[in-house]
């Protein structure tokens, strides 16, 4: 079977197991305390260019999410997110979980709107009765959205705007920030996200460590005992080394861009295959994420020897799904799925 499910099915980048092997005697203390961690977390903060900022290293991206929100939110205020942002529809309910309710915003093609959030905010508040509701808190975002799509400077600028404004933290879910950042397409970089946000993260399970993500608070404001907070909610490795030792190596020499650099070569050829077959797409993502529409006997068709996700169901006789690419996809395995592929031209 040819594999473009997600971007999270291989192991990891040989890079990282070398640096397991190179330090797996090593006695060392737990708990992030290690000097991997440390050496990490300062190279993290130099990409950033925020040398005030501080940087954590958790388990998996839902226990992040939900780490960062409740230990952030009020007990009566929830987070505004897309009706399609990754809280709102893949994690479970691990927000509502944690008592905080995931207020929903229109979508754009997985995006939300400044302007949007602002009449949001103005309706809320202009109600009488707004006491006795849920008071935003927070605003998350993702960045690539659920549908691969990528906020530009000047749109994270309006929404940070209305969120400062209104005194709101903005939230950014980097769990696939290292693909968007190496788009052709974006504007964004690293150091301009990490002004322009109160708090967000830097993916490494999708982008070539075997787990891990690092949040990074911007402004020296990251909540009182945090460290206790991610512990107590079971986000913590005891063996904090199994994060730093990964991150350390994705920030050293560059690998993090390379990897993520290499995923969009390959998603960009992906997107060629299916252009130059006639495929339809349901968007057009600058990400390693592909959406696609196919009538339903072609997805069945094609799911006998690829796998690819299933994303909706637009009308009765169509699909829409997900190709993805990773730092790890090969050439060769898309030339097998142009093989593959019927023509529509």
């Amino acid at each position: 079977m040819l594999f473009f499910e997600n971007d999270y099915g291989e192991g990891a980048h040989e890079k990282i197991l070398e640096r397991f092997r190179e330090t797996n005697y090593e006695k060392l203390p737990g708990y992030e305390t290690d000097r991997y961690c440390e050496q990490a977390k300062e190279k993290i903060k130099a990409a950033c260019e925020c040398p005030e900022a501080e940087v954590y290293f958790l388990a998996g991206g839902t226990q992040t999410n939900a780490v960062v929100i409740r230990s952030l939110l009020r007990p009566y205020e929830g987070v505004l997110a897309a009706r399609t942002g990754h809280i709102n529809c893949h994690e479970a309910g691990a927000i509502e979980y944690t008592g905080h309710k995931v207020l929903e915003l229109p979508e754009h093609q997985g995006k939300i709107r400044a302007e949007e959030l602002e009449a949001y905010l103005k309706t809320f508040y202009g109600d009488e009765s707004h006491e006795h509701m849920v008071f935003p808190g927070m605003v998350y975002l993702s960045h690539p959205t659920e549908y691969g799509t990528l906020y530009t400077r000047e749109e994270l600028e309006q929404i940070y705007g209305v969120c400062r404004e209104n005194h709101l933290t903005l939230y950014v879910d980097g769990a696939r920030l290292g693909y968007g950042l190496m788009s052709r397409e974006t504007d964004v970089t690293l150091p301009f996200l990490a002004g322009c946000c109160d708090v967000f993260y830097i993916g490494g399970t999708k982008v070539g460590a075997l787990c891990g993500e690092a949040v990074v608070f911007t402004k020296n404001n990251s909540p009182a005992h945090f460290m206790t907070l991610v512990k107590q909610q079971g986000a913590m490795p005891a063996k904090g080394r199994l994060l730093g030792v990964q991150f350390d190596t994705l920030f050293t020499d560059g690998l993090y861009w390379e990897l993520g650099r290499r995923a969009i070569e390959m998603a960009e050829l992906l997107k060629e295959v299916f252009h130059r077959k006639g495929y339809a797409f349901y968007l057009e993502s600058p990400t390693n994420q592909q959406f696609l529409l196919l009538e339903d006997e072609e997805a069945e068709r094609l799911s006998r020897e690829v796998c690819f996700s299933f994303w909706e169901k637009p009308d009765e006789t169509h699909t829409v799904v997900r190709f993805v690419t990773s730092w790890a996809t090969q050439e060769e395995d898309i030339r097998q799925l142009e093989k593959l592929l019927r023509s529509y031209v």
